[in-house]
């Protein structure tokens, strides 16, 4: 034993809450709980009816922005193009036109555009203030906004409405415009960011009822397989359902006073069904199992909160400890989505543990009502006797890993490491269009943009020069113009659109010449509107727009954006620059990410080693705990590559962005260090209880996982239910979010409890409970080892 801790000679240690307890906070919640149970109904009736009523008025408060970093070039390029320029406002939208059934070249093809102009123009709603394009130039000088396909026109529009207003009333414009044009034959949509926010808003309460409409009958159906009882599953149902209604209360009163990212909704249903039910699975399970071997409904009651109520708060904590490390994240967006996740899984643990008590006593026996005959089931194995435990399947699995455990580790390991293979490629952006549904007209105005005009151009990359000295001036102008030279000369920049185009007809040698009052005055109203959609009328600001030939999101339109930027960056003074757009916001984000990414991990560790060494006081089981942790996150990190990005197995059902949601990895990855942290407490206080019981390693871990391991099947197969409802109903968003965390439970439940942490616990020895490695009795003998009961 040389070189082993010492655990023979330990005195026993005190029972810590594993074990089933006759005294202590169980017992005393538990008789609360019974004494109390017809107030603590009303109450919770009363609460019920409130946080439905308050729910009801969360979507009208939620925001589908948050992704802005504060003094970032995105937020200064954005002010700057408000004011002072002409077709572009506090809001700018480019109105888009397809006519299905005339092209330019038809005399009525210019009416029929026309009338989409006025008519959007007037509508007091959009506040235009002022535009540029096919409908405000002349006949010759109007051509670079007809697109290829000579049916499709493009005029932009400045509007006084801010972010908010925009937000919430351009798709209501939208669908009015949809209304009166479509059976005329006339594609017209508005193209911006915030009436591409707005379809996003619709389409979550969409893509919600659509998962609940998959999930929850999938849940109900689970969960009569597990319980075999109709009022068990009832019960469980029940309170799940509570902790969502409870957070969305919560939220809608928060809502109006605190910006709250459109999001949070997907996150609270999603993480309430998924977690509520999983917590709501492990208490009931365990109430049923305690009356099954003659307890009455009180010790039942008590025992359940001292062994399954301490996993659900260990979980919870940990998810919950995980979710506010993304506090540190400066994004106001991912900080309400960390949130809207923490709140709903501590109301499941407050409900599991102050409700579900009430309800089992309000049902006692009567939980096994309803019983329904079906196959499968989770049963039997946790209360049976070792004699019979010995011929399971999971028992035999479980010794069969631990006979090769150096072999079965290192081939569970290379699995999830030839998985995380993809995510060392893995690219973040925010979401685009491509999010939107296929029928959106939103979505089919952007597409017709990128059709006719370029990828690039709907969401082109944006630089406002400033100079306090006149544009006129020989430097400035010298340096304007070999600006806009060198990033023409960008590979893969499609277009570059600046008032060079115009001005350069006017002068090709000294353009900027023209704009000076005396010249200025005699050119064109054509050329006057052009140059004025790009150098705001007080000529200190000089606008670029740099079209890629690819989306906003891809890789070689980031490349371009790097080389503006170092190009920025070469300007000589007095011009400061700024860069802005879709791809610039996606930079900010994903640096802000980045810079917190080590901070978020670090705490995440802290609580998980925490959670674990105060749960078992052990030092080595919650390192190996952090190896697994980050074996499935890199796993299932590589798997969303392989599907999102790569479009491996994506097919009809999955939309293949080529990149992942900025706030996806974060959140996918909170979530599996606490969800982990369920199951790894769960497994690991049956293991010790084995263990302690007199089992000697090997044996205790054979037995604990045999006992846990259909229970623990049992959840995740819940989990995986709710997951793969959203990310097959969801949006690409929810897609990302709910496969990704589908994926994790799977691996998780399956190669990871079945084969690498038996593996590893046969390895780590009396390792694993150092330094508290105590039991009740001797171990080592022949009764007590796995050798022995194999024999």
């Amino acid at each position: 034993m040389t070189g082993e801790p010492n655990v023979l000679s330990a005195d026993p240690e005190p029972d810590d809450g594993l074990g089933p307890l006759a005294s202590g906070w169980p017992t005393v919640v538990s008789d609360f709980a019974a004494r109390n149970r017809w107030r603590i109904v009303a109450v919770w009736v009363v609460l019920l009816g409130i946080g439905a009523v308050s729910g009801l008025t969360l979507f009208g408060s939620l925001q589908s922005g948050g992704w802005d970093v504060a003094g970032s070039g995105t937020v200064a390029v954005r002010e700057l193009l408000s004011e002072g320029l002409q077709g572009r406002g506090t809001t700018t939208a480019a109105l888009v036109v397809h006519d299905r059934e005339n092209t330019a070249a038809a005399p009525a093809f210019d009416q029929r555009t026309r009338e989409v102009f006025d008519t959007v123009l007037a509508d007091s709603r959009l506040r235009a203030e002022s535009s540029f394009g096919w409908s405000t130039l002349s006949p010759l000088n109007r051509g670079t906004f007809l697109g290829a396909d000579r049916a499709t026109v493009v005029t932009s529009i400045g509007s006084g409405l801010n972010d908010d207003e925009a937000t919430k009333d351009l798709p209501n414009v939208q669908k009015d415009l949809v209304k009166r044009f479509d059976s005329q034959g006339l594609d017209v949509a508005l193209v911006n960011v915030q009436i591409f926010q707005g379809a996003i808003n619709e389409e979550v309460v969409i893509s919600l009822v659509r998962a609940e409409a998959i999930a929850l009958p999938l849940v109900a159906l689970v969960l009569l397989l597990l319980f075999r009882s109709v009022v068990a599953a009832l019960a469980a149902m029940a309170t799940t359902l509570t902790s969502v209604v409870f957070a969305l209360g919560v939220l809608g009163f928060i809502a109006p006073h605190v910006e709250l990212s459109i999001f949070v909704q997907n996150i609270v249903l999603m993480f309430g069904l998924g977690v509520g039910v999983d917590y709501s699975l492990i208490m009931i399970k365990r109430f049923k199992e305690e009356l099954a071997i003659g307890r009455d409904v009180r010790s039942a009651v008590a025992t359940t909160l001292g062994t399954s109520g301490h996993t659900v708060i260990a979980s919870g904590v940990t998810i919950i400890v995980a979710a506010a490390a993304l506090f540190v994240v400066r994004l106001n967006a991912i900080v309400s989505l960390a949130a809207g996740a923490a709140l709903v899984v501590a109301l499941s643990v407050l409900i599991s543990i102050m409700l579900t008590p009430v309800l089992l006593h309000l049902l006692g026996h009567r939980i096994n009502a309803g019983r329904v005959r079906l196959p499968g089931g989770v049963g039997g194995v946790e209360s049976a006797t070792n004699e019979e435990l010995a011929t399971h399947r999971w028992y035999r699995m479980a010794l069969a890993v631990m006979r090769r455990p150096v072999v079965s580790l290192i081939a569970g390991a290379a699995v999830l490491l030839a998985l995380a293979i993809p995510a060392a490629s893995m690219t973040l952006s925010l979401p685009d269009p491509r999010i939107l549904s296929s029928s959106s007209s939103i979505r089919l105005g952007f597409d017709h943009m990128s059709d006719q005009f370029g990828p690039g151009v709907a969401l082109p990359i944006q630089v406002v020069i400033s100079s306090q000295a006149p544009l006129t001036d020989p430097a400035v102008a010298g340096a304007l113009t070999s600006f806009v030279d060198d990033v023409t000369a960008i590979p893969d920049v499609a277009r570059v659109n600046s008032a060079l185009t115009v001005l350069r007809q006017v002068s090709a040698t000294d353009p900027l010449a023209a704009l000076a009052p005396a010249a200025f005055d005699r050119l064109p109203a054509d050329a006057k509107q052009g140059v004025r959609y790009f150098i705001s009328d007080d000529d200190h600001h000089f606008v670029v727009e740099i079209s890629g030939k690819h989306d906003a999101a891809d890789r070689d339109t980031h490349r371009i954006l790097e080389l503006v930027t170092q190009r920025m960056g070469q300007l000589p003074a007095p011009l400061t620059a700024e860069v802005g757009g879709a791809t610039q916001r996606a930079e900010d984000v994903n640096r802000v990410i980045s810079d917190a990414l080590p901070l978020v991990i670090g705490l995440m560790l802290i609580a998980v080693y925490t959670v674990l060494l105060l749960s078992f006081r052990s030092v080595f089981l919650p390192l190996k705990a952090i190896a697994m942790n980050a074996l499935s996150v890199g796993a299932t990190f590589g798997v969303l590559v392989m599907i999102f990005q790569y479009g491996w197995g994506a097919g009809p059902v999955f939309d293949q962005s080529g990149y992942l949601v900025a706030f996806v990895p974060p959140l996918v990855l909170a979530m599996i260090v606490g969800l982990s942290t369920d199951y790894e407490v769960f497994l690991l206080s049956r293991v010790r209880e084995e263990y302690r019981a007199g089992s000697d390693n090997e044996l205790a871990v054979a037995r604990g996982m045999a006992r846990t391991a259909p229970l623990i099947t049992g959840a995740a197969t819940l989990m995986i239910v709710v997951f793969a409802a959203f990310g097959i109903a969801g949006n690409m968003l929810m897609q990302q979010m709910g496969i990704g965390l589908a994926v994790a439970v799977a691996l998780d439940a399956t190669l990871v409890r079945i084969v690498i942490v038996p593996a590893a616990m046969k390895l780590m020895g009396r390792w694993n409970w150092w330094p508290s490695g105590a039991r009740v009795s001797g171990v080592g003998t022949e009764k007590g080892s796995a050798r022995a009961t194999n024999q």
